[in-house]
This record gives C-alpha cells, sequence and structure tokens, in this order.
C-alpha cells in the first residue's frame, strides 16, 4: 500500500465519523482510531505488500457536532470573521508553529504574510510538511496552539487580505 493511498484512507475516516476502521491486505494491516480529542494511527507490516481485496470495518459512526464546522462566520468573541480568509490543514498530524524548539514561530499575529511564506508546520507519520500561505495580507488570529493535534481541513489561521 502506497503512502498516498494511506492518507485518502486517513482523510476518508477522517470525514465518515467513524471511531475505528480495520484494514487488512494479505500481510498488511492497519487500524485507524479516532476519538473526540484524538487521532491514532497504527500500521503493522509484516512482510511484502500482497494485492487482495480489501476488507474495511467501520465500527459505531459519530455524528459530527454542527458547532465545530469551518464554516461558522463569528468566533467565540462574536466578532465577525467573514471577510477573513482561513489558512487550513492540508492533512491529519501534529502542528508545529515554529521550526524547531528554540527558533522563533514562523507568523504571529500582526505579521503580513505573502503568498507561498511558510505558516508551520505539519508533522504526519514522521514527515514534516510545510504549510504555506495562498493569500497575501496580515494574520489576524492564530487558532491553534503549538504542538497540537490537527484535522484534514481545520482552520488554523484567519488572515485580512485587505
Amino acid at each position: 500500500m502506497e503512502l498516498k493511498e494511506i492518507q485518502n484512507l486517513i482523510k476518508f475516516v477522517a470525514k465518515s465519523g467513524a471511531n475505528e476502521v480495520k484494514l487488512e491486505m494479505g500481510d498488511v494491516k492497519i487500524t485507524i482510531k479516532t476519538g473526540s480529542d484524538r487521532h491514532e494511527t497504527n500500521y503493522f507490516q509484516q512482510a511484502a505488500p500482497v494485492s487482495m481485496p480489501a476488507q474495511v470495518h467501520p465500527t459505531e459512526p459519530q455524528p459530527v457536532p454542527a458547532a465545530t464546522e469551518a464554516s461558522e462566520t463569528k468566533d467565540q468573541g462574536g466578532e465577525d470573521t467573514s471577510k477573513y480568509i482561513e489558512i487550513k490543514s492540508p492533512i491529519i498530524g501534529t502542528l508545529y508553529r515554529k521550526p524547531s524548539p528554540d527558533k522563533p514561530v514562523f507568523v504571529k499575529v500582526g505579521d503580513t504574510i505573502e503568498a507561498g511564506d511558510t505558516v508551520c508546520i505539519i508533522e504526519a507519520m514522521k514527515l514534516f510538511n510545510e504549510v504555506e500561505s495562498e493569500v497575501s495580507g496580515k494574520i489576524v488570529k492564530v487558532l491553534v496552539e503549538d504542538s497540537s493535534p490537527v484535522e484534514f481541513d481545520q482552520p488554523l489561521f484567519l488572515i485580512d487580505p485587505s
């Protein structure tokens, strides 16, 4: 099974609301468990992968609370955020706001950024992926703490493009 296929499976499970999925393909066994505050993925491979039909066993789908929708136009303080652009997580993983523990954060509230600037790093399966801004503007709000788990398409930053 290729890395891209595993990432797509993780995205699918995150969107489905299932709290556990087990996949067995020959000697490859993957278990993806999700919970309200963390995601855990276990991979086991005993020998070379064998092409066989996959058996997916989802258990207990959980409804997604409407309050966590990214399309909300007001934040907790009641401020109108509809004029801001969200930078969202492209993958599931752990967000780091610094390139290393002894370095300063990539961006902070009030910083002006250009399209293509790195705003954070997301670690997924021991790989560090830089998240770059697709727009220019000013950082208005940081929505995620350093070293926090993030989900696919989760808003990370609010940008004022004006």
